[in-house]
């Protein structure tokens, strides 16, 4: 009987992969492509964990009232350095999406493939499973970022050649050669785009005294952020709370200022790709001198990074074709080709 049941909610279910990203997530829906890119944020009630659906106060929405929240209200990001932090509210998340790419039917069950990290323990991949079993998913597949990353730029990961990709998002920065369908050497470290806001939080607080919030340090780094110096060089006004008298106050920043912000994280990610290359074998190697490196995730859009990083490895380096959702599209080749593309999924005992 329960067999009987199980069929019924996943013929009616569509199949998806999922970019359960630190900054955001996004949902593949098999034969749709990309249905849903939203932030990984949620509010909640202050003290619970009871999530505002009524209000839609997931995603998009709730990101907007980050900062802005009475004492009522709480908002979560429930992934932090790209795995869970806080189980209960990402299954909330989970569930939420996964209802809303299906038009809010109740029991449907999809087949979800899912990006994790490449550093995650066996323990943390368990935690996916059992989080998105709970959110409604029938059966749960894993796999590498960087794999999914690599496949959804169009690498050839199946092929005995030998090829890198840099996946640069909220949480972390995943680095990985691939050969024959496997990872040959990676490196996975929790220095990415939450961390370049942070450092511009960090700044505003030292310079000007002034305290901003989260969605304004992106703004600044989206306006202002870089990693060499620009042909015209920019300025902005900034507003938040002064920290000496309480009143909110605006100040005018520049992109020098910025840019020497950023210098600290950007060096780390730098760093990873580094350490990663000096591991590769030497005939993958020598492969890497004519193919180079791909760069994806949203943090990869930083102005100037692909140049500086193909300086600092002396390696061709380019961008891929819409980087932010490169993860999310190679979940979804592997949901159209599961029989095919098996071999680079993950288990929980990996």
């Amino acid at each position: 009987m329960v067999n009987v049941i199980d069929w019924m909610c996943g013929i009616f279910s569509v199949d998806m992969g999922i970019d359960l990203g630190t900054a955001n997530t996004l949902v593949y829906v098999r034969g749709d492509g990309i249905v849903l890119n939203e932030p990984s944020v949620v509010a909640v009630q202050e003290g619970t964990n009871k999530v505002l659906l009524d209000g839609n106060a997931v995603g998009l929405e709730a990101k907007r009232m980050i900062g802005k929240c009475h004492s009522k209200v709480q908002t979560i990001r429930p992934m932090k350095d790209g795995v869970i932090a806080d189980y209960e509210i990402t299954e909330a998340m989970l569930s939420y999406f996964i209802r809303k790419v299906h038009n809010r039917r109740w029991g449907v069950k999809p087949r979800v493939v899912i990006a994790i990290p490449s550093g995650i323990t066996g323990v943390e991949k368990k935690a996916v499973i059992s989080t998105a079993e709970r959110a409604g998913a029938r059966e749960v597949y894993l796999i590498q970022e960087p794999m999914a990353a690599g496949i959804g730029v169009g690498l050839p990961v199946t092929s005995p050649t030998g090829c890198m990709i840099v996946d640069i998002g909220g949480g972390t920065t995943e680095v990985a050669v691939i050969s024959l369908g496997g990872i040959v050497t990676a490196n996975s470290v929790k220095i990415a785009g939450d961390e370049m806001d942070d450092a511009i939080i960090q700044h505003m607080r030292k310079n000007y005294n002034l305290m901003i919030g989260e969605n304004t340090a992106e703004r600044i780094k989206l306006e202002l952020g870089s990693v060499w110096p620009l042909a015209e060089e920019k300025t902005m006004e900034v507003k938040g709370r002064d920290l000496l008298c309480g009143l909110p106050r605006r100040a005018i920043i520049s992109s020098e200022e910025i840019r020497e912000a950023l210098d600290p994280p950007v060096e780390q990610s730098v760093e990873a790709i580094r350490e990663t290359l000096e591991k590769a074998p030497p005939e993958i190697a020598a492969d890497l001198v004519d193919q180079g490196i791909v760069m994806a995730g949203g943090s990869s859009q930083l102005r100037g990074l692909v140049e500086m990083v193909a300086k600092e490895v002396d390696l061709p380096v380019r961008l891929a074709d819409d980087p932010m959702t490169a993860v999310a599209r190679g979940t979804g080749e592997v949901l159209e080709e599961l029989d095919f593309l098996k071999s680079v999924l993950e288990t929980s005992d990996d």
